[in-house]
């Protein structure tokens, strides 16, 4: 099969999706976090601040950070030049951030989200997520909830929950929650789980969508084949994927070449049978941490963070 140059020709218009509360969301998004942030080794501000205004110039409209990343500041920095440069106006951006674990608590959570909007210099968030599902989550949803209903935050939603812990969440809470961050990539589907969220309206993003690059996935040998079928990239492959299954992918990178690429899924489409063959990819084992394991709630209430 010939080799073809990937599209890297952006389009500036992209679909959204409704939240089961009505607001709109982007279709793909763009992801902040780095690695190493939490240790004061990730990119610079002013790397993660140009990203950021890159993709947005690009035209993604969906910029996703964290009290973790340690990238508020940055993406408020990029969404206040793209208005004043690009004449983006703040309400076509669309901005999700993140309670991390020691703040999931009533009082942490609203402590918190004052603290996200200092940082990023931001009136309001669109969305605003449970970082894990760790801690006091029903208090800290209570405090969502109340920010939510007072119009202080436009959505609110949870990141890596199980459908059995949404389940609980949403029996006993009055508001459902309106979007779950999990991990999905080629090698775990999660199938089970997207098809719970789909039924019960809750819009799934997928955070690391490329595995950030474990399995070989930006060279396995499938993808590869779809990718020059289509004249793309296997990233684009992946992307595509995704979003046909209506997920929303949240690529990341501080390259302008591949933010641009990354934004280019829009003009051609995956076949039923070209989706199986992903499909069969699937390995069903997380290629980062596993909820079941004791280990990891150890890990992450260890990890170094200052709020």
């Amino acid at each position: 099969m010939p080799k073809t140059m990937p599209n890297t020709t952006p389009s500036t218009t992209q679909p959204h999706t409704l939240l089961h509360n009505g607001v709109r969301i982007p279709a793909l998004g763009f992801g902040t976090f780095q690695p190493s942030a939490s240790a004061g080794e990730g990119i610079s501000d002013a790397t993660a601040e140009d990203a950021v205004f890159e993709a947005l110039k690009v035209g993604y409209r969906l910029i996703d950070t964290a009290a973790f990343y340690q990238t508020e500041g940055a993406v408020g920095r990029a969404v206040r030049r793209a208005q004043d440069e690009l004449g983006i106006a703040r309400e076509e951006i669309f901005v999700t951030s993140k309670l991390w674990v020691t703040d999931t608590t009533y009082d942490g959570a609203l402590r918190a989200y004052n603290r996200s909007l200092e940082r990023s210099g931001l009136d309001y968030l669109d969305l605003y997520l449970i970082h894990n599902p760790m801690h006091d989550v029903f208090g800290a949803w209570r405090a969502l909830t109340e920010l939510y209903t007072a119009g202080r935050v436009k959505s609110i939603g949870v990141s890596n929950f199980s459908r059995a812990r949404l389940e609980d969440l949403t029996l006993f809470s009055e508001v459902a929650p309106h979007v779950n961050q999990i991990e999905v990539n080629v090698f775990h589907q999660q199938r089970e789980d997207v098809q719970y969220m789909r039924e019960h309206g809750i819009q799934v993003e997928a955070w690391a969508p490329f595995a950030r690059g474990r399995h070989g996935s930006l060279d396995h040998p499938v993808l590869a084949e779809l990718a020059a079928a289509h004249g793309v990239s296997t990233a684009q492959i992946i992307e595509r994927w995704l979003v046909q299954r209506g997920i929303i992918p949240l690529p990341k990178s501080v390259h302008t070449d591949r933010i641009t690429a990354n934004f280019s899924i829009w003009d051609f489409d995956l076949s039923s049978d070209e989706m199986k063959v992903v499909e069969e990819l699937d390995e069903k084992t997380s290629a980062f941490f596993d909820w079941s394991d004791p280990a990891v709630y150890a890990r992450f209430a260890s990890l170094p963070y200052e709020g």
